[in-house]
């Protein structure tokens, strides 16, 4: 069986989509990629942030996007949340609001 993305909300599945040209062909690359080998695709497609919660590293001449993603039951995957990535650490509202979500769909 293949593996499944699914989005947490509308939401996240738009700004992931509103993604600049270059960034977001790079995020569905590496989507179908997990959708036909896994998560586990390791660098330079995702990381492991620790406690479930993983990492698309997506990237154009545009710059840089993140998409936080965790596993649920079977073999799909959340994408919890999408951002533009400005600075050279990844902020902790974003790796907050990505756990916050995770615990609503982890049972």
């Amino acid at each position: 069986m293949a593996w499944k993305i699914t989005y947490f909300s509308q939401k996240v599945e738009e700004d992931t989509y509103k993604f600049p040209p270059g960034i977001l062909a790079d995020f569905l690359h590496i989507a179908s990629l997990i959708e036909e080998f896994g998560p586990n695709l390791g660098s330079p497609y995702t990381k492991a942030f620790g406690n479930g919660l993983f990492e698309i590293r997506a990237k154009g001449r545009e710059g840089i996007a993140r998409s936080f993603f965790c596993f649920v039951k079977g073999k799909e995957i959340i994408i919890l949340h999408s951002f533009i990535k400005k600075s050279q650490k990844t902020p902790k509202k974003e790796i907050d609001l990505a756990l916050k979500r995770m615990k609503e769909v982890i049972i």
